[in-house]
């Protein structure tokens, strides 16, 4: 893991704004890409990645807008499922690849529930995070603005079996 870079002096930074302007951009790609997933609309995380975008995971790797779009469509259709995936700790690199290109490192936490019958309304029962582990994500800035190149899920903690 590599970690983000500290700021040069301010002398040295030359376009601050921008550059801050720059890493808001990134982060508020991190925070769409959780509330897709929650709330039911996973099937846009695509658009938020570039034509060539990669999402890969502890047991998955999927290359190109288009299997993006696929196997979220399906994560869509699990309207059983119930998460609140949580970012923190975020810390993005802008120019860290050369310009137009950005470097992110999130912390991740995940509350899923699967909902039974007979489970009462919202709110449900907390429990243990599913998930524990972070984010490292890559980002372009397109013709259409910043998105993900790349995002790595590493999972650090996972909740057992009950």
């Amino acid at each position: 893991m590599t970690a983000p870079r500290p700021l040069p002096p301010a002398d040295e930074r030359g376009d601050e704004l921008g550059r801050l302007l720059d890493e808001r951009a990134c982060e508020r790609l991190i925070v769409v890409y959780a509330q897709l997933v929650d709330f039911g609309r996973a099937s846009e995380i695509a658009d938020l990645f570039t034509p060539d975008g990669r999402w890969e995971g502890t047991e998955l790797l999927l290359e190109g807008r288009e299997q993006i779009r696929t196997w979220f469509t399906r994560r869509e259709q699990l309207a059983r499922r119930l998460s609140r995936h949580v970012f923190t700790n975020v810390a993005v690199d802008v120019g860290a690849d050369g310009p137009d290109t950005a470097r992110a490192l999130s912390y991740m936490v995940n509350y899923r529930r699967d909902r039974r019958d007979g489970d009462p309304a919202p709110p449900l029962p907390a429990d243990l995070p599913k998930y524990v582990g972070e984010c490292h994500d890559r980002f372009r800035r397109t013709h259409d603005g910043w998105r993900f190149a790349s995002r790595r899920v590493e999972v650090a903690f996972r909740r057992g079996a009950r």
